[in-house]
């Protein structure tokens, strides 16, 4: 349940009498409204108030249901339109029957830099209940002259947002407490005023229309872009009147609850926003964990990351002689010495302790990207063969390794795409598509080559001794999506990153078969977890 549907449970039971227990012994509210009449006669009397037209009397037929007599005609039964049950104490009355003046909207504002008047527009009333006048403007005091008296908003006064969408029918409750230096404030056009007769509790009142709240938009009327609640729609809400002593009670109850069912609104939204953030943090944490040697056990028995990347490195060689690949003019070699990382490049010897971002196992290594791979290789192929062409839309977002491709002739996409072949990695450079993780493994390509959007990256093993899927969880990291972000280029509008990060972009490097266990667990787990949210 959130929040706010407790709110709105609590008030239910409070306008049905569930709320706090009835008392034999209050003065039933038939005769509160009796009173009330009487006062309302005596206003009119001192002509601090005008007589309605059609004044509403409901009360209990011989049958037990509620009828209603308007103005001079004759009583018509009203048990449709009564909404629920209430108890026998208790009396329905038109809301237009409570007040002690005409239920209205302000006057159309002009404004001004500084005045003696404020404007309660409908933005003072804010979005998670209370007035915040601190957003009120200043009235010009021409206009100001034609507000009555009468208008200036007084302690105990409920406002209502009348026109537009989205706040329609938003329930203020405006004490002297809201005021700001003491200055009279006026209602503007798209606001409207309901002032409650002496001899009802006010907050009770205010408490009814807070349970309408959800309904009163739908009373609106106009067309999809301008809607308003009519004056004449909220005097004619039907209002649950207890006995004047149990107004109290509801409201002190209401009242007394009401902290504790905002700290428990503002749990459940933090609640709400953990559990949706949950599977994408998660996720993040299995992939740290795995690029940290802390997903799967170390096996000793494997053969470790160094004599790996020797292997690495004289297949490269081998592969250079044969003019398949060209030599690369910045080697990078990374070995420890003393406890510390040092890296030769250009024959230049540097420590990088402060770019290693956490501690490895003892059979890992680290290294750059670039060093083990070819980055944005060029494929050389027949014209007339087919191969797959894979627009961005076709490369899944996520932590999986989901693409598509259309089959398209060679001599159609060599120019002016990316290559790509099977088992290539390709990571979407440009945002968003780079921070929502689109990239994988590419496979089952026709021929086994590709090529699509000049958007992507493409890492390629040219040596055949590396397990391709660990790498792609590398690209998928919180890390490296956090640091390509860093070196963006480009406009706010199509940034994109570069092919130097990638190539330069320091990575963990376990044993062949350590990097196998991993991804295998990785995206086992992550798959689990996706199908149970599903």
């Amino acid at each position: 349940m959130t929040g706010q549907q407790l709110k709105n449970s609590i008030l239910q039971m409070a306008v049905q009498g569930k709320l706090v227990p009835q008392d034999p012994n209050d003065e039933p509210a038939s005769v509160l409204l009796e009173r009330i009449r009487a006062e309302k006669e005596q206003l009119i009397r001192e002509g601090k108030m005008k007589r309605e037209k059609n004044p509403s009397i409901i009360f209990r037929g011989a049958d037990n249901l509620p009828y209603e007599k308007i103005g001079n005609n004759e009583p018509v039964c009203i048990a449709d339109e009564v909404p629920f049950d209430i108890p026998e104490s208790w009396e329905w009355v038109r809301l237009g029957s409570l007040v002690s003046k005409e239920i209205r909207r302000g006057k159309s504002p002009k404004y001004v830099t500084k005045s003696e008047v404020y404007v309660f527009a409908q933005k003072c009333n804010a979005k998670r209940g209370g007035i915040n006048l601190s957003l009120a403007k200043h009235l010009d005091m021409d206009c100001f002259r034609k507000y009555p008296e009468e208008e200036y908003l007084q302690n105990g006064d409920i406002v209502i947002n009348s026109t537009g969408n989205g706040t329609l029918g938003r329930i203020g409750y405006f004490q002297d407490s809201d005021r700001i230096d003491s200055l009279i404030i006026v209602p503007d056009s798209h606001v409207t005023v309901v002032r409650i007769i002496t001899g009802l509790f006010k907050g009770y009142i205010h408490k009814v229309l807070s349970f309408y709240q959800p309904f009163l938009e739908k009373l609106g009327e106009g067309s999809t872009n301008q809607t308003e609640l009519k004056p004449s729609v909220i005097a004619n809400l039907l209002v649950p009147l207890p006995p004047h002593a149990e107004q109290n009670r509801i409201d002190n109850a209401v009242t007394l609850v009401t902290p504790f069912v905002d700290m428990y609104g503002v749990k459940e939204r933090q609640l709400s926003e953990y559990n949706r953030e949950f599977p994408e943090v998660l996720k993040k944490s299995i992939l740290q964990w795995a690029i940290q040697g802390k997903l799967v056990p170390q096996d000793p028995s494997d053969e470790p990351a160094s004599v790996l990347l020797e292997r690495i490195r004289t297949e490269k060689e081998r592969l250079v002689k044969e003019g398949k690949i060209k030599q690369d003019k910045r080697e990078s070699v990374i070995y420890r010495r003393d406890n510390s990382y040092y890296e030769v490049s250009d024959k230049i010897e540097t420590c990088i302790d402060d770019e290693i971002p956490f501690d490895i196992p003892d059979s890992w290594e680290w290294i750059r990207l670039g060093s083990l791979f070819q980055v944005n290789p060029r494929n050389n192929i027949s014209d007339n063969l087919d191969v797959g062409f894979m627009p961005m839309p076709l490369l899944s977002d996520g932590y999986g390794s989901k693409h598509s491709f259309e089959t398209r002739k060679w001599k159609d996409v060599k120019s002016g795409f990316t290559h790509f072949a099977d088992g290539d990695i390709v990571v979407a450079k440009i945002t968003p598509c780079f921070q929502n993780r689109k990239s994988a493994v590419i496979e089952n390509l026709p021929n086994e080559h590709g090529a699509g959007t000049t958007e992507l990256h493409v890492i390629r093993d040219n040596t055949h001794l590396l397990h391709m899927p660990y790498f792609l969880l590398i690209c998928k990291t919180h890390a490296f999506i956090e640091s390509g972000m860093k070196h963006f280029t480009g406009t706010a509008g199509q940034q994109r990153v570069g092919k130097d990060f990638i190539s330069n972009y320091l990575i963990p490097l376990p044993p062949l078969r350590e990097q196998v266990r991993i991804a295998s667990a990785a995206y086992r787990i992550i798959q689990t977890f996706d199908e149970l949210l599903a």
